[in-house]
């Protein structure tokens, strides 16, 4: 299987914080975040594409010496991360795996997510629905049925992880999907608004699975990485 790792963007919401370097690359415990979660996924026999373009170089640096493939989103201060996965289209045959790199999360959770034989599913945490930056409505078996930022307290059930899985046998349609709203010059979506769309007019099932309680974080404001810092800082000490 393959892991596509989109890591072209600025990060407006933190970048004032962290003085012109890509927020996948801050430091755990001494190690970029990014060479963490690619370490991760090649001890679980991922193929590992990159996609850059802010800042690329800090990117090759965290991950020097990693057998790493790369794809460059040279527009990737006028597009979103849907341009950035088209640019690595070609990657997208087979399993693949498609993570936001700015994303902390176990090894459980990738493993997990692996082990999935759905057509498709998207990570999520059932237990956080009053504070997040995106959200999903599912029914009881776990399809998305509404999705967004300004959900209503009431419709959650969910926030979205950052990762998705796309299996063999909807990876076609996916692409095809993908290739489509490009072509609409919609280069400014999320390039999760692939798989949202196929729920809007309820085409195809996009699943979800719950990361059970394990630790995640995606790094959107600089209190998310303080939390990641903290999470290890505890590990580390419990394990002393």
């Amino acid at each position: 299987m393959k892991a596509i790792l989109l890591a072209a963007g600025v990060g407006n919401r933190i970048s004032r914080m962290i003085e012109s370097v890509p927020k996948s690359t801050l430091p755990i415990n001494d190690k970029p975040l990014i060479r963490i979660t690619v370490e991760k996924l090649i001890k679980l026999h991922m193929e590992v594409v990159v996609v850059v373009g802010y800042q690329r170089e800090k990117i090759y640096e965290a991950l020097e010496g990693l057998d790493v493939a790369y794809y460059v989103n040279p527009f990737y201060d006028i597009t979103n991360s849907i341009a950035s996965l088209w640019f690595a289209r070609e990657e997208l045959k087979g399993d693949v795996m498609i993570m936001n790199a700015d994303v902390f999360v176990s090894e459980t959770i990738l493993q997990n997510i692996l082990a999935d034989e759905r057509d498709n599913v998207m990570a999520i945490d059932v237990t956080r629905t009053k504070t997040g930056d995106y959200f999903f409505t599912t029914t009881d078996g776990g399809i998305i049925r509404k999705y967004g930022k300004d959900l209503p307290l009431r419709e959650r059930s969910c926030e979205y992880v950052g990762i998705a899985k796309i299996s063999s046998r909807f990876t076609e349609q996916f692409r095809e999907r993908l290739e489509s709203l490009i072509d609409r010059q919609e280069y400014r979506l999320w390039w999760e608004n692939v798989l949202y769309s196929f729920t809007d007019k309820k085409e195809h099932p996009i699943y979800t699975i719950d990361v059970k309680n394990e630790f995640w974080s995606e790094i959107d404001y600089f209190d998310d990485y303080e939390r990641i810092l903290n999470y290890i800082s505890g590990e580390l000490s419990d394990g002393e």
